[in-house]
Parts: C-alpha cells; sequence; structure tokens
C-alpha cells in the first residue's frame, strides 16, 4: 500500500533522524489521555469535510483541521455490535468471536462478547488510567460482560441498540443504566452522553490523573417504532435549535431534514467534549479520535449516505464499511493532513496502548497494528491485507486490489480501488489468476480465524 498519507515519501536521513529521536523522546513524556468517541451509523459522506454539501457539522470539520482525516479507515464488519467488539478487542470478530447483531434479549442478558477476551480499559488500568464508558453499549450485559465488570470504573448510557432519543427506551423498556442499576433521566441522549463525559474528564484533570475515556454516542442511529409507545409517531429527534439552525420547522418530520439536525446536534455534542479537553488545557496531552462504527443505509427513515461508494451497512462494498475517522494528538500527527493509507478501527486499540506505554499483548493474536507511523506520514499502511465477512457478505483488500462476494455461492468479483473506488467494473474475467490468488488468501484467513 504505497501512497503516504498526504506527506511526500521522500525523507532525508536526518529528517528520518529527527523523527526517530522524536519517538524515543516520547517514552519520557507524561502519558496522555485518550477520548475515543464512536457515533453510530454515521456515513462516509454525512460530513462536510467529507464532502456533504448540506449537513452542518462545524466541530468535527475544525477537528479535522486540527488533525488528520482519514480517507481509507475501515471497520472490520459493517454491524454495530461486532463493530465495537472489534475496536475494543483489536481482533476480528471470527476471531474474538463476536460476528453477529445482538438480539433484543442478547443486549439484556447475554454474555455477548466472550468473557475469554479482554478488552481496552483491562489493558490501560495496568498504566493507572482512569477509564469510563459513557454512550451505547451493545455488547453484552450479562453478569461479566458490563462495563464494569470488563475494565470501566464508570458506565452511563444505553446498554442496548438504538434507544429513544428522549425516552431511552428501548424494545418497550428502559435502556439507560448508571453503572449496572437502570436510572431514569431527562433529556436528549447525545446531550447527556457528552454532559457525563465532561464531568469525568474535568474530574480527571483536578486529581491530575490519565484517563481513557470511551464515548460511543447513539446518534446518529435510524428512529425505531419499537422504541415508541403505543400511538406515538417515530421521526428523527433533535432539539429545536437544530432544526432552526437549517430553517426548518422543529415539527418537521421530512426523514432527511430531521436527519440533518440530529447529526449537528451530534457535532455539537462532541464540540462539547473537545471544548473541556481544550479549556482544561489538556488539548496537547490527549489523543482524541471520531470515527464511525460502519455505514449507514437509505431506505424509509435512514437516510445517511456513504458518498461517493457503493453498498450500505451490512454489505462489504466500500460503503459499508469504509467511514469517517479523524484524529488529533498534537506534537505526533500533522494538522490539516489527510491519511490515504488504509487503516481499521482494531488499529486504534493499538494506537491507544502505544500511546500509554503498554505493550500489546502476547497471549493472544491480535490483528491490530501500530498506524502511529502511518498516520504522521513517513510509513505506508502496516496492513498487507484487510479482511471483512458479514452475514453472506465476504471481501478482502490488498493493496489497490478489492474482492467482494454478495453470498457463498456468488464467484468473487475484483474491483481496482485505485481507479475505481465507487467498485462499478468488475474484472474478474479479466484477471482469473488474480482473483484465484486473493480469494485464496481470504479462505485460508477465514479458517485460521474462525473462532
Amino acid at each position: 500500500m504505497k501512497h503516504f498519507c498526504g506527506i511526500s515519501p521522500k525523507r532525508t536521513v536526518t529528517v528520518i533522524a529527527l523523527l526517530l529521536l522524536a519517538a524515543l523522546n516520547a517514552f519520557s513524556i507524561e502519558r496522555p489521555n485518550i477520548v475515543i468517541i464512536y457515533i453510530d451509523n454515521v456515513g462516509y459522506g454525512d460530513l462536510a469535510c467529507y464532502g456533504n454539501p448540506v449537513i452542518q457539522t462545524p466541530r468535527m470539520d475544525r477537528l479535522a483541521h486540527e488533525g488528520t482525516r482519514l480517507t481509507a479507515f475501515y471497520i472490520a464488519t459493517s454491524t454495530c455490535s461486532a463493530s465495537r467488539a472489534a475496536l475494543l478487542t483489536g481482533r476480528y470478530p471470527e476471531r474474538n468471536g463476536l460476528t453477529h447483531q445482538l438480539s433484543p434479549e442478547e443486549n439484556i442478558r447475554g454474555i455477548g462478547l466472550s468473557h475469554d477476551e479482554t478488552i481496552l480499559p483491562q489493558y490501560l488500568k495496568q498504566a493507572n488510567y482512569a477509564t469510563a464508558c459513557f454512550g451505547k453499549w451493545n455488547i453484552g450485559f450479562a453478569a461479566g460482560s458490563r462495563p464494569t465488570d470488563r475494565g470501566f470504573d464508570e458506565f452511563f448510557g444505553n446498554i442496548s441498540g438504538n434507544c429513544d432519543y428522549y425516552t431511552h427506551r428501548y424494545n418497550d423498556r428502559n435502556d439507560l443504566y448508571r453503572g449496572t442499576e437502570p436510572v431514569r433521566a431527562e433529556g436528549y441522549s447525545t446531550d447527556l452522553t457528552a454532559d457525563a463525559a465532561c464531568d469525568f474528564i474535568r474530574r480527571c484533570a483536578e486529581n491530575d490523573q490519565p484517563f481513557f475515556v470511551y464515548i460511543p454516542f447513539n446518534a446518529a442511529h435510524v428512529p425505531n417504532p419499537k422504541n415508541k409507545r403505543p400511538g406515538e409517531d417515530t421521526f428523527w429527534q433533535a432539539p429545536a435549535e437544530f432544526f432552526l439552525q437549517y430553517g426548518y420547522d422543529p415539527e418537521d418530520r421530512d426523514p432527511s431534514h430531521g436527519y440533518h439536525a440530529v447529526m449537528t446536534a451530534l457535532d455539537a455534542g462532541i464540540g462539547r467534549v473537545i471544548d473541556q479537553v481544550d479549556t482544561l488545557g489538556l488539548s496537547d496531552n490527549t489523543l482524541l479520535i471520531v470515527a464511525s462504527d460502519n455505514g449507514g443505509r437509505r431506505r424509509d427513515l435512514e437516510v445517511a449516505t456513504n458518498a461517493p461508494f457503493r453498498g450500505v451497512r451490512t454489505e462489504v462494498y466500500e460503503g459499508g464499511i469504509r467511514t469517517p475517522c479523524i484524529i488529533r494528538w498534537p506534537g505526533r500527527i500533522p494538522p490539516s493532513s489527510v491519511c490515504r493509507e488504509p487503516l481499521t478501527n482494531m488499529d486504534l486499540f493499538a494506537l491507544s496502548l502505544g500511546a500509554a506505554g503498554v505493550p500489546l499483548p502476547t497471549d493472544r493474536v491480535i490483528d491490530a497494528r501500530d498506524p502511529l507511523p502511518t498516520l504522521a506520514g513517513y510509513a505506508s499502511s502496516p496492513h498487507d491485507s484487510l479482511f471483512f465477512q458479514f452475514r453472506k457478505f465476504s471481501g478482502m483488500r490488498h493493496g489497490q486490489w478489492k474482492i467482494v462476494r454478495p453470498n457463498p455461492t456468488a464467484p468473487f468479483e475484483l474491483y481496482d480501488l485505485s481507479n475505481d473506488h465507487t467498485e462499478t467494473t468488475n474484472l474478474a474475467n479479466e484477471k482469473p489468476q488474480l482473483v484465484q490468488e486473493l480469494s485464496a488468501a481470504f479462505e485460508s484467513w477465514l479458517q485460521k480465524t474462525k473462532k
């Protein structure tokens, strides 16, 4: 994977030596705080800084200016539960065992992610980090599976999937919890999540405590009629100010208009978290990440856009698995840069551990790779290949080449992403030998990783 991240690969020996010296000096610097903001079902084309001409996301746009914007950031799989488990374990779903979307019952009482798996906050506790999770959990809430059972000191949020933005109901039950207990709270879910994260950051700063905060916002998930009381309408929900910001009536039921308001409300919530970091003087020593858990979908009320890519959530065409990701780490990652190298959400696991000075685990296979040299602009992708599997879909990216199989009985399709990022022209018939080699590599990977 040959194109470096917005910076020329031609480096003098002197510059390389300085970079290596800086890397060595990093060990003597105070451990950075780590903030991972995971947004829900937001498509690649849903942010202004990724080309959306309508949706207003000024805070995420500003963050991209202050850090790097990734344009080839992939999710290990194209659905919420498995995506989150891959991020937190640094392992492909096929390896950690959570390959499906949890059912309502599994969300409430299921194990979800196996208890054999160790997740990111458990490793960071080794380096004396305070840890917290605020927002959507969605990887199991049986005893032993809850956030506070798995390395998080604090948890406040919804335990399942797309709860109602105001009543916090999921499948006709209250889905809002603090720690392990259900709670009631008034307010818009995005605001409640941002408030909790800001309070945690403030308390850690007051105690001079390095922290890791994982903030999986419920937004911008589509409204679900199952999460409404009988007789309630199903529509996109956001505070009136965000409808008015577009000139829309707050009672507007147009799905596109509602989605715009939800996205801008989400952007404002993210902005408040960033402001808390900055006003407390923590920005220079904080690794801050915003990424989406999978692509969006356009159906009924679902009006996200994965433009310019083909495909939607649950598929492994680019639109289902290539999502926005913005990373700011002053002094380590150049501002106003663009990273075009293929990376994956699992790499955020390795990036976080590396930042904290915690070595990668050696008692299990870790698929995450340290992306910092790539993000800093002096290395190509640390991955030779990336693999994707969800339900009937299979796929693999190797350099410029991508194979996709829409179901197990279909032949693999072949696309040249260097010339055809929209996956329009299937080259399988023109390059059968290449398809054979790549499909064999995929099948070998699948057999090796199945749990």
